[in-house]
């Protein structure tokens, strides 16, 4: 591959002329994601892959996205879908070689899209040979220093060090085996015991993940997302959690510490020539904790989920926009707009439910949707958070407005957060079901094999790309006009927001001078400003009014400050 000054080139090179200022891309980008296992099959195994990708490369650069960001894709045993990482340097045999993702960044790159690559910092596979090395040299041996090993508690060592919960439920220690047959050491992980957590305060595992970095960036990656970014952190001393914790002194939450990490990476990043960004997957409900991540010197951006699992509700909605957005402005970072992922219940299911809010803990099987109503909601969604300012993201399959698959047969379940919570959660293997392409049956032109790797509901026929593409109703052309009409309006890009006047299931704001998003989320028709022109709409407007759960972007005539959006009785 190139040198590191060459291949730094090549990271910034996209865009096509998208943006005014390319080493700015990032700040109002659609970033379209992909779970690389059920994109895209090339080779015929019912799998997707990096050949499946770039065979469909066309299809991304006619939906408009600026970057892809793709799930792991390294070699791993896939105990959690890729996010049990073995080696950084090498692709899993499952998804190519690295051959492959070579020559797919460099592809994308020639339809003008860049590319976003995870890392996983809080753990690596039990596979990894860091780990593999820590069990076999056995209790006190440097090569454990890298983890968290620990005797257990009581006299014979059988209780485990804390009782600390998994993020899949259950406990976050597993008790290890001596080399002669006798019970040993625990290690912690916060997620599955094929997950070990890996000892920040270890120089060596700071110094690998500044290396991989640069392997990627040389690479021509155009940024990294960090998964679990505030859970690397861990309190040596392992006390148990308390009741309420102070700011930054969790025991393995959001440490304060943390910081110095994502400080060091952002230097990294920044020493490429245009400079690599850093996208933080951070869970912290406190919106002024969350800003820090985003501070000049550390990330880039970080995934807003407050607003992706709030429920279809304006008042709701309007709260978590107004707190993010706040939030971002303290330190001139910003927002992401996110509906879905490949960890979250699909939009068109969720928004189809009687409570449309979104949490893990709550995930259930049997939970009664609408899917009609979710449809609806959905596109009315896509409009809405594509208005919004900062940067949009797209999981694969909600441009086609596919649901959560939720009868998969249990023997072919795979998630661990459905086998750790005793069957309990269906997990999130719902959200993961491969894409249909094409034809009339599964597997939907995803595959030249018999079936996918999950099975594709029959009813999908009506939702391939193939389908949609020639329907100027569907759910696909939606995403395409709007991620359209977004890069021409400059407002888009970099137009403040402005809440208009309007009655309270109506969301109304307008970007820069001529541009107004309305969202009606009440039952009743609202009336569009006097003078305004549709540019788009997420569903057929009634006698020139907004119907419920429909957005619509106008181009207005007359300052805003004037303009008043009211509900209206329907004539009978």
């Amino acid at each position: 591959m190139t040198e590191h000054g060459s291949a730094a080139r090549a990271g910034g090179s996209a865009g096509n002329g998208r943006h005014a200022d390319q080493a700015s891309w990032w700040r109002s980008a659609v970033i379209y994601e992909i779970y690389l296992r059920s994109f895209a099959d090339g080779d015929g195994d019912g799998s997707g892959d990096l050949a499946g990708v770039r065979s469909r490369l066309p299809y991304l650069r006619d939906l408009g996205v600026d970057a892809l960001w793709f799930t792991p894709w390294y070699r791993s045993p896939l105990a959690d879908g890729g996010y049990d990482v073995a080696d950084y340097r090498s692709i899993d045999p499952t998804f190519g070689t690295l051959a492959d993702a070579e020559a797919l960044i460099s592809e994308a790159l020639d339809h003008g899209i860049r590319t976003i690559i995870d890392v996983v910092p809080n753990h690596v596979s039990a596979d990894h040979e860091w780990f593999r090395a820590a069990l076999a040299a056995g209790p006190g041996a440097p090569e454990r220093d890298r983890f968290w090993f620990h005797p257990g508690r009581g006299d014979t060592g059988d209780a485990i060090p804390t009782h600390w919960v998994s993020n899949f439920a259950g406990p976050t220690w597993t008790r290890t085996t001596n080399p002669d047959g006798t019970p040993g050491e625990w290690y912690l992980h916060l997620f599955t015991p094929e997950q070990p957590d890996l000892n920040w305060n270890h120089p060596d595992v700071g110094a690998e993940h500044e290396d991989v970095l640069r392997f990627w960036f040389d690479r021509g990656v155009a940024g990294i997302r960090i998964d679990s970014a505030a859970l690397l952190i861990k309190d040596a001393a392992l006390p148990e959690v308390p009741a309420s914790p102070a700011p930054g002194r969790h025991p393995h939450v959001d440490r304060d510490e943390l910081h110095e990490v994502y400080r060091a990476w952002r230097a990294v990043a920044d020493s490429y020539d245009p400079p690599r960004i850093l996208v933080g997957e951070v869970w912290l409900p406190d919106p002024a904790r969350f800003a820090r991540y985003l501070r000049p010197d550390e990330m880039h951006t970080a995934f807003n989920f407050d607003f992706m699992a709030r429920p279809w509700v304006a008042k709701e909605l309007r709260e978590s926009i107004d707190t993010t957005l706040e939030a971002h402005g303290l330190v001139g970072a910003p927002a992401t707009w996110v509906l879905s992922n490949h960890d979250v219940t699909r939009p068109v299911t969720r928004y189809g439910r009687e409570d449309s809010s979104f949490a893990f803990a709550a995930k259930r099987f049997g939970v009664p949707t609408d899917l009609r109503v979710g449809r609806r909601r959905a596109r009315a969604a896509a409009l809405l958070t594509a208005a919004l300012p900062g940067s949009l993201y797209i999981y694969q399959g909600d441009e086609l407005g596919l649901p959560e698959v939720e009868d998969l047969p249990r023997e072919l379940l795979e998630d661990p957060m459905h086998f750790r919570s005793g069957g309990r959660d269906p997990g999130r293997d719902g959200c993961r079901v491969p894409l249909p392409w094409s034809g009339d049956r599964a597997p939907f032109g995803f595959t030249e094999a018999d079936t996918a790797w999950l099975p594709q509901p029959s009813d999908w026929a009506q939702l391939t790309v193939e389908r949609q593409a020639g329907d100027p109703g569907s759910m696909l052309c939606l995403y395409r006009t709007a991620v359209a009409v977004r890069r021409r309006e400059g407002a888009l890009h970099d137009g403040a927001l402005r809440w208009l006047d309007s009655d309270g299931d109506v969301l109304a704001f307008s970007r820069g001078a001529d541009f107004v998003c309305l969202v009606n989320l009440g039952p009743e028709p609202a009336a569009l400003p006097e003078g305004s022109s549709v540019l788009l709409a997420s569903d057929d407007l009634v006698d020139g009014r907004l119907p419920q759960d429909t957005a619509v972007w106008l181009r207005t005539a007359r300052p805003h400050r004037s303009a008043q959006i009211r509900s209206v009785p329907m004539k009978e």
